[in-house]
């Protein structure tokens, strides 16, 4: 059974820095573009970051670039978000999800699969 599952969400100073993690399993994960979402309370979900499915390409929502990176480690069917300067406002649930792209119109190339989130608050 194809499984998404997010870790490394927690409390966080304004500034500060957390590293989000997906971890695959059912499938190799590196048949898909997987990319990251964001749901803030009372907000649309919002697309967050992609990468493709060799991780030769990436793409990010304007709130965050600069400040986040996202990374894939394929043989350990992984897929990263190094988060920093966290702000206030980036506030939110944070899923994964495959895509059926990683290229134009990204943000709303969610795939079938998604998992359960990582909560992140940043707040001092």
């Amino acid at each position: 059974q194809l499984q998404l599952v997010e870790s490394g969400g927690g409390l966080v100073q304004p500034g500060g820095s957390l590293r989000l993690s997906c971890a695959a399993s059912g499938f190799t994960a590196d048949y898909y573009a997987i990319g990251w979402f964001r749901q803030a309370p009372g907000k649309e979900r919002e697309g967050v970051s992609c990468i493709t499915s060799s991780g030769g390409s990436t793409n990010y929502a304007d709130s965050v670039k600069g400040r986040f990176t996202i990374s894939r480690d394929n043989p350990n069917n992984s897929v990263y978000l190094q988060m920093n300067s966290l702000k206030p406002e980036d506030t939110a649930v944070y899923y994964c999800a495959t895509m059926t792209r990683c290229g134009g119109g990204w943000s709303i190339a969610q795939g079938d699969y998604w998992g359960r989130g990582t909560q992140v608050i940043v707040s001092s």
